[in-house]
């Protein structure tokens, strides 16, 4: 258990650097849009789908490479990714309403608790 949770730890403190980084960078050249945070999701997203494709083959090698670069590394870049792959599954299982109730509540019951938060913050 213990070297899982260092593969995790390792790929999502190196995901979580080069989102920094990536936000950091871009941020300034975007005059305050947030570019950076939408430059990592999609990134992100395409390695989520790009690592999930190649390293979930059935081989059970690849299991500690899932856990760093799928769990660990896609995971500190971003968790868009996580949810976007998730609603793929979803939709690829044939559970279309599912896919509906999940990618819709998640969001917009995201940015309502996120004002909530702030709300109650202030």
């Amino acid at each position: 258990m213990l070297l899982k949770i260092a593969m995790v730890f390792i790929g999502g403190g190196l995901g979580s650097v080069l989102r920094f980084a990536c936000s950091s960078v871009l941020y300034r050249w975007a005059g305050g849009w947030p570019l950076g945070t939408w430059f990592v999701n999609l990134v992100g997203s395409f390695l989520i789908g790009l690592f999930a494709g190649y390293l979930m083959s059935g081989d059970s090698g690849n299991y500690w490479y899932r856990l760093l670069l799928i769990t660990g590394f896609c995971g500190g870049f971003t968790t868009f990714s996580a949810f976007s792959f998730e609603n793929i599954q979803l939709v690829q299982e044939g559970m279309f309403l599912k896919f509906f109730l999940y990618a819709v509540s998640s969001v917009s019951l995201g940015l309502l608790f996120v004002f909530l938060g702030l709300k109650i913050s202030q």
